[in-house]
Formats: structure tokens, sequence, C-alpha cells
């Protein structure tokens, strides 16, 4: 028998499935939401909603975007000879809070992770490849994470596109081994990026 009501439990549960959410912070989600108004519990089912229902993936470079193209993609400032290849979109917010990286971006959504099963074919390659078929990619830059399977994803990009005749360069590990990027500084992530290497 549980120690909470059905619907309780239910909400609960949900909670439990986002990332990062153990079983005392969902008891605590589910309960704040039970002690706000009502219009706060539907406005955000309806921000949730909209965020699915209006939200896609970027045909050029997977970003999570209102429209496609992304506007990473489509801005005149951002340069298309520089592409940073990163793992997940929010990724791109640590790199963009440097303020010095102005070319544009790929997100592979994953990383190579035989223990887990994730091979190259589970990851957004296929419209990079296409980008690079148009001849104007100077430089990629490798953004994945200092561990493991980002610097095994690393490798992999850099024999994949090589052959190509493009620059394969990896980010600077001014960043701690084992870490995220979404949790880097400012002045860290900048490092990283201005002393990044040929791989």
């Amino acid at each position: 028998m549980s120690d909470f009501a059905e619907p309780i439990e239910k909400l609960i549960d949900e909670f439990r499935k986002l990332p990062g959410i153990g079983s005392k912070t969902a008891q605590r989600l589910a309960y704040s939401v039970m002690r706000r108004p009502k219009e706060d519990a539907e406005r955000l089912s309806q921000a949730i909603l909209q965020v699915k229902d209006n939200i896609c993936c970027c045909s050029r470079c997977n970003n999570f975007s209102d429209r496609d193209p992304c506007h990473y993609c489509t801005s005149p400032s951002r340069s298309p000879d520089m592409i940073c290849v990163v793992e997940e979109p929010n990724d791109i917010l640590a790199i963009e809070k440097t303020r010095e990286y102005s070319g544009q971006y790929h997100v592979l959504h994953g990383v190579l992770s035989p223990i887990n099963g994730v091979g190259p074919e589970d990851l957004k390659l296929k419209n990079l490849l296409e980008r690079m078929r148009t001849g104007v990619v100077r430089e990629i830059i490798v953004a994945t994470n200092p561990n493991v399977e980002g610097e095994a994803t690393a490798i992999y990009l850099a024999k994949l596109l090589r052959p190509i005749g493009v620059k394969v360069s990896r980010i600077a590990l001014g960043l701690p081994v084992g870490s995220d990027l979404e949790f880097a500084d400012e002045v860290t992530m900048s490092k990283a990026l201005e002393h990044r290497h040929e791989i």
C-alpha cells in the first residue's frame, strides 16, 4: 500500500523520471505543485505542452528551436566555415556564454558508448556530413565532454572528418575531466575554446 494518494503517487513518479530528480526531490516538487493555485499548475502544464508542440530539431544542426533552420544556422553574423560539435543542445549555452565563438553548431544528441549500446549510427552525423560536402567548412571544433565517452567520440569524429580535408580541433582540456560543459564557468569555457588543438 502506498503512503500517497494515487494522483500524488503518479505525479511523484513522473517527476522522478526527469534527470537528476530522486525520490525526495520528486516528493517536494509534487507537494509544491499541490500547494500552489490551480492556475500555476495549468500554466506549468501549458508550458510543457507548448514546448512539445512548438519546439523542433533544426534540420541543419539538430539544436532545439522554434524555427527550422534555427537562428544559429541563419544568422548572418555567424561564420559558416567553422562548426562546433557538441553532445547536447544545452552545451551550446555554455559556449555562447563566452561571447567569443561566432561560428555555427552541430548537436550529436549523445556520445559513443559501446557499454550502453550507443554506436556511430545512433549519433546525428548524417546532416554534419552533408554540410561538409558544401566545401564551405574549413574547421570542425569538437567540444564533447572531457570524459571517456567524449574522448572516444572526439577521436571517432577526427578519423571520420580528417579525410574530407577539413581541420579537426578539440577544445583544450581546461575543463575538469569527468565534468559536463553545462556546468563550466565563462572563463574556463573561454580558455578551453581559445586553447583548442588539432586532433
